[in-house]
């Protein structure tokens, strides 16, 4: 059944005539009659009953005509609402924000685009950027905010590059790092990775007198208090109050890291994508400023 036979019983149901449901119609009484079967067939059941006097419906069928014009009315009201959404951005968005970024991004950025598109559902995921990255490859989320340099073959766009820095408390001004305990901290491969290589060049190896803390804002706190020292990017060090000193490897380049929107470009076709990502690009160039 479609459409066309909820618009054919409703007419049958109004005339409780063939003949006449068929000038209405536009149709012969023949393709009429046609259609009633075939729907009957459908369903295993008779419509209605025919006599010289018109046509009466059945218990099963009165049934059908009240069910098909509910139907009718669904489809009617799906097709306003749809109607409606056309003129205003709306929809869900599903994203993916590492870890830090959300520390210290996300609620901002957030109340912006709820703001300009409160019409939209917003579903985020929280997470470290390398599994952000293989639930977009998944398709689980539609956009990620990443750190770190991650293969994409859609839409990639580098938000920002922010200095590593190493922190520690005043009391360690002009203090060599050989002399002052390390503050590690739980973080993805990549920048492990680098981190090692840094102490590596520099001949350190804070492993054999440190501390170690499951989070960023921790491993800060520890720092300001004189605990030790340790390596942070600039986006969690706002607030910080102590000593700040932006590291740089043996061959001369900046220790830096690197964030970057992904999304494929299937997701880029929707518009809460887009908005979300033309909002993001307005306000990490705004705090970037701000610094």
């Amino acid at each position: 059944m479609d459409e066309r036979d909820f618009e054919l019983l409703k007419t049958l149901g109004k005339t409780k005539n063939i003949t006449r449901a068929a000038d209405l119609l536009y149709a012969t009484q023949s393709s009429l009659s046609k259609r009633i079967s075939a729907i009957e067939h459908e369903l295993g059941i008779t419509l209605m009953l025919r006599s010289r006097h018109g046509i009466h419906f059945t218990p099963e069928g009165e049934e059908v005509l009240k069910r098909t014009a509910q139907a009718a009315n669904q489809l009617k009201i799906m097709r306003e609402a749809i109607d409606e959404k056309k003129g205003y951005v709306c929809g869900t968005l599903n994203a993916g924000v590492s870890i830090n970024y959300a520390l210290f991004r996300l609620s901002g950025l957030l109340a912006n685009y709820k703001k300009a598109y409160p019409n939209v559902n917003t579903h985020i995921i929280t997470d470290q950027s390398k599994k952000l990255y293989l639930q977009l490859m998944e398709g689980t989320v539609d956009v990620a905010i990443l750190r770190g340099d991650y293969a994409w073959t859609g839409t990639k766009l580098l938000l920002e590059k922010e200095k590593i820095c190493a922190i520690y408390s005043e009391k360690y001004k002009n203090r060599s790092f050989h002399e002052i305990p390390y503050i590690g901290r739980k973080t993805d491969i990549e920048f492990e990775r680098e981190s090692v290589r840094w102490m590596r060049e520099n001949g350190l190896q804070p492993e054999q007198n440190g501390i170690y803390v499951d989070n960023i804002i921790t491993c800060v706190g520890m720092a300001e208090q004189g605990l030790g020292w340790t390596m942070v990017p600039e986006i969690c060090l706002g607030g910080f109050h102590g000593c700040v000193q932006p590291l740089f490897f043996q061959n001369g380049t900046a220790f830096e890291r690197s964030t970057y929107v992904l999304c494929s470009e299937m997701a880029l076709l929707l518009p809460q994508i887009r908005a979300f990502i033309d909002v993001l690009k307005g306000y990490d160039q705004k705090e970037k400023n701000n610094e």
